[in-house]
This record gives structure tokens, C-alpha cells and sequence, in this order.
């Protein structure tokens, strides 16, 4: 597989963040992710689709893995469930901790910058895009 053919993966901003998640869809643990829908709509991007395969890359901006979208739906923020909460591999036990440490990323300051935003904040109707994949190659 040429991981150059296929479009980018990338999970957070480049960094101790990015690294913790990139090792844990290498190990297994990580298999879910979620984004706000509007990074996709600010970045006119469209959305993942599923059977799409993409190239993870890391923080030194390496592709090293192969992933394939199993699962892509727009929800409420209050609707993530634990299933998806604990299949982000990030160590959360609960819905509560997951959606705390998503927020705190999501009213970061580069987010917000991200988004042209610096008020940017999120509630229980802001709609997210909850994505499952499959680990399909690693370099």
C-alpha cells in the first residue's frame, strides 16, 4: 500500500497530543474519533465518508499507518455515547471525562484560531462528527 496516494489523517495539532493518539491507533486501543462539524464546514471540506482510506501521519508529519472509515455520523455533542467515548483509546471511563477533555481541546486557542473564532465554545446541541476506523496498515 502507497501510503502517498492517500489523503492525511491528522489527529490533533503536531505535538505530545498528536503523538499519544497516533501511538494509540498503532497499539489497537484507538478506533474512534471526533471532530466538530464546523472545522469541516470553516475548512469547506467535506465530510469523511465511509470506506475511506487515509494515511496517518505524525507529528514530524510522517505517514505511518493506514486507516479505513467504518462508521461516519453528525450527532449532537450530548449524544456521544460511552461505547464511542471509550473506543478513542484515550483513557476516559466515562462520557463525562471524555466530553471534558474534547472540550478543553475544542476551546483551545488554536481550535478557536482554527476556526476564526476566539469566542468559539461548544454545548449539548453542537454537532460533531463521530468517526470509526480500522487500522489497515502500519509502515
Amino acid at each position: 500500500m502507497d501510503l502517498d496516494d492517500l489523503p492525511l489523517a491528522e489527529f490533533a495539532f503536531p505535538g505530545p497530543l498528536r503523538d499519544k493518539l497516533v501511538g494509540a491507533i498503532l497499539s489497537g486501543a484507538k478506533t474512534s474519533t471526533t471532530g466538530l462539524l464546523a472545522g469541516y464546514e470553516c475548512a469547506n471540506e467535506p465530510l469523511p465518508e465511509v470506506g475511506q482510506l487515509s494515511a496517518v501521519v505524525d507529528s514530524a508529519g510522517r505517514r505511518v499507518a493506514a486507516i479505513e472509515l467504518t462508521d461516519v455520523r453528525v450527532v449532537r455533542l450530548a449524544e456521544v455515547d460511552l461505547p464511542h467515548a471509550l473506543a478513542e483509546g484515550e483513557g476516559d471511563e466515562s462520557v463525562a471525562q471524555w466530553r471534558a477533555g474534547h472540550e478543553a481541546f475544542w476551546h483551545s486557542a488554536e481550535v478557536r484560531a482554527e476556526l476564526g473564532d476566539p469566542d468559539f465554545t461548544v454545548d449539548d446541541d453542537t454537532l460533531v462528527v463521530t468517526e470509526r476506523f480500522r487500522l489497515v496498515h502500519v509502515v
